[in-house]
């Protein structure tokens, strides 16, 4: 009998007219992977084979707006999904109720929407086993929700980057790789190729709560860099360094295949998917393998060829999520977070239909606005490496960006303003957004920013939620260097180095109105109209007698728009 390895993934709930859906799932062998909801909805879809694993992402059609409706999965009419002894709830999807028109003010007729979002997650440890970093954000979210029906779930998951950690495996991960070659000889304990890649999908996917959860709550994803390897694409000179390891190619081969095949591809609604080529070609063939190649050989030759990013619209609110790692240009005097196509297709995307949303979010695994000091510093290490300050000072400051893991926006100083200028065109019309909100992680603690431009003020209430991570380490160094990088005396450090480096003026100054907060957390965001508010929820270890459940405590609310 055919069996489901991993999934079912809710991904793509439709938005707006609210009748599609798609589910995401690998089984072990090829089959016809299909789902039957309560009331009729349902959709079918063939396995299509990648080195040698079995996916497939099932359309669902027919849903009824406003409606909560169990789901089934068959494989070959055999029903795998949910499993026969599961304690867990059925697995649901929820679609939003009728589009109504928004009144500027919160009204009985507008439905609310609730958007969960964080990065940087190592899997949860296996039960049983001591967790060194404490208690799992997104377990403990699902352990919440399963034991209480009622409980407010989110409408949406955003997983902002490292998702997977390709370059620091578990004891678990290691002892498989360690089966199939010799740690001893590069990467080591790192993955080596796609099938290595499985394991950790495998382990971050496969915990029971977080499988219900993820088979429950529609998700969106967007990579960094550990789903690569740290600092990925941090500059020029590190590029060309990497291309010289004889392991690196298939590295990124099979980073880019694997992120198409377990996050890519749910990110896209039905009627992309229906016009994707490349999907159409991997789903045409008895084994997708060498075209899927083929694209990743196209995708690590010229970054510009494939678009990462992609747009979302759940109602007034309207999600971007950008690639702010696969589509860097890194030559020195032209480097920008995003290529001149990616960057267009941002900007238009931002700025079309201005009239019909009340929220625009950026998703961006990497925050646009850091701490005063390390962004100072990584734009003083820009133009250092950008030969500023003569050759000399120009090798210094390639060691130190690499060293230190300078290569933020900040460190992309053109595209830094370029991001500024937009948010301020699109809070600034008459019909302006109520919140722009820009959604980050990757620095390991929490935090909300409020940028002031040098010139007119946008409309909009312009904030920066970073929160990170959802399962992770907080180093003592992290703590004390990111509270010391808000501070006046790092402010003042921070200007002498923008001095050093000539660095022009930015455009925007910031404060921090909220944080700094470590730990492993997850901030939420409420949209009602046009009313904005934030929660932001940390896990707490079990208390009392032992063996008591983490549970999530809100540590921080406040309202973004009245």
């Amino acid at each position: 009998m055919t069996g489901l390895r991993l999934g079912p993934l809710l991904r793509y709930v439709d938005g707006e007219s609210a009748g599609t859906a798609t589910i995401w799932v690998e089984t072990d062998r090829p089959c016809t992977a299909e789902v039957r909801c309560e009331g009729g909805a349902h959709g079918s879809s063939r396995t299509f084979l990648i080195a040698g694993h079995h996916y497939a992402l099932i359309p669902v059609t027919g849903l009824t707006p406003g409606t909560t409706v169990a789901y089934e999965v068959l494989l070959d009419e055999v029903r795998v999904w949910p499993p026969e002894d599961s304690p867990l709830p059925p697995s649901v999807i929820r679609t939003p109720g009728a589009a109504t028109p928004s009144t500027g003010a919160p009204g009985t007729g507008t439905p609310e929407l609730h958007v969960s979002f964080g990065s940087c997650r190592w899997a949860s440890a296996p039960v049983g086993e001591p967790d060194p970093v404490g208690p799992d954000a997104l377990h403990t979210l699902a352990a919440a929700l399963a034991a209480d029906p009622g409980a407010v779930r989110p409408d949406v998951l955003i997983l902002l980057g490292d998702q997977v950690y390709a370059d620091e495996t578990s004891k678990a991960t290691r002892r498989r790789l360690a089966g199939r070659r010799d740690l001893a000889e590069p990467p080591g304990a790192e993955v080596a190729d796609f099938e290595e890649y499985t394991y950790l999908y495998d382990e971050s996917w496969s915990d029971p709560q977080v499988r219900w959860l993820l088979s429950t709550v529609p998700s969106c994803m967007i990579f960094d860099d550990h789903d690569v390897i740290d600092d990925w694409n941090t500059s020029a000179s590190w590029l060309a360094e990497m291309r010289t390891k004889p392991w690196w190619r298939e590295r990124i081969l099979s980073g880019l295949m694997s992120y198409w095949v377990y996050q890519h591809l749910g990110n896209l609604s039905p009627a992309e998917l229906a016009a994707d080529k490349l999907y159409a070609a991997v789903r045409a063939e008895s084994d997708g393998t060498p075209r899927l190649r083929e694209f990743a050989v196209e995708a690590d030759a010229d970054p510009a060829c494939v678009r990462w990013s992609y747009r979302r619209d759940f109602g007034r609110t309207r999600l971007l999520m950008v690639d702010s790692r696969a589509a860097r240009v890194l030559a020195e005097g032209y480097r920008e977070i995003l290529d001149p196509d990616e960057a267009r297709w941002v900007r238009d995307q931002a700025l079309t239909d201005p009239g019909d949303r009340d929220h625009l979010l950026i998703g961006t695994s990497l925050p646009w606005l850091l701490p005063p000091l390390v962004h100072d510093a990584e734009s003083w290490n820009a133009a250092l490496a950008g030969g500023e300050r003569g050759p000399r000072w120009a090798r210094f400051g390639e060691k130190l960006r690499r060293a230190a893991d300078l290569e933020h926006w900040a460190a992309f100083p053109t595209s830094f303003e370029k991001l500024a200028d937009l948010i301020a065109e699109v809070g600034s019309g008459p019909d302006a957004p109520a919140t722009v909100c820009v959604l980050s992680g990757d620095v390991h603690h929490a935090y909300v920013a409020e940028p002031l431009w040098r010139t007119d003020q946008p409309r909009s209430r312009v904030v920066q939620l970073t929160c990170s991570p959802v399962h992770n380490s907080i180093p003592l160094s992290i703590r004390l260097g990111f509270r010391f990088g808000w501070s006046r005396v790092g402010r003042r450090l921070g200007r002498a180095f923008a001095r050093h480096g000539r660095v022009a003026a930015r455009s925007v100054t910031w404060g921090k109105t909220g944080g700094p907060w470590f730990g492993n957390q997850l901030m939420t965001l409420t949209l009602r109209g046009r009313a904005a508010r934030l929660g932001l929820a940390q896990v707490r270890e079990g208390e009392g007698e032992s063996g008591a459940a983490a549970r999530l405590v809100t540590v921080d609310e406040r309202e973004l728009a009245p």
